[in-house]
């Protein structure tokens, strides 16, 4: 990584909010595995495993971050979704994948996207944002994905 870039990233972490942050590490996350689709596609497992590996660190450092925070049903869900991710990580290397893969980039991108509408809504007392009504909340969709993975 080039030195502006790293400096870039640095002041861009600094100054972003808890939830921006988190949504980063999804976009990391997601790109982890993407590459490793890409690279599984090109049959180069070097770059695979590399990719994979990285993605394991993040989902670590998101499994570490929620434990801090308090135990409820939001945590208990997100931590099986994170260990039902990484199974299926294993699940698709072992198999050499790349469709899994990015069926699993696909799920990563799903929790994404509801974590960016928990950040579009607005505070208590400010006017509310326009957006999908009937939008399954993050709790609902952290429970589908991990229970169409305990298999």
């Amino acid at each position: 990584m080039l030195a502006a870039e790293l400096a870039y990233r640095k002041t861009a972490a600094e100054s972003a909010s808890g939830l921006t942050l988190l949504l980063s590490l999804y976009d990391t996350l997601a790109g982890d595995i993407r590459r490793a689709a890409a690279a599984q596609r090109r049959n180069d497992i070097g770059a695979r495993c590399r990719e994979v590996n990285h993605a394991f660190m993040v989902i670590a450092f998101l499994e570490d971050r929620m434990s801090r925070g308090n135990n409820g049903n939001l945590a208990q869900r997100l931590a099986r979704f994170y260990s039902g991710l990484r199974r299926q990580l294993i699940k698709a290397q072992a198999r050499q994948s790349a469709e899994m893969l990015e069926e699993l980039m696909d799920s990563v991108l799903e929790i994404r996207k509801v974590w960016q509408q928990v950040e579009l809504r607005p505070l208590p007392g400010e006017g509310a944002v326009p957006g999908p009504a009937a939008t399954p909340s993050l709790t609902e969709r952290t429970e589908w994905i991990g229970s169409s993975w305990s298999a």
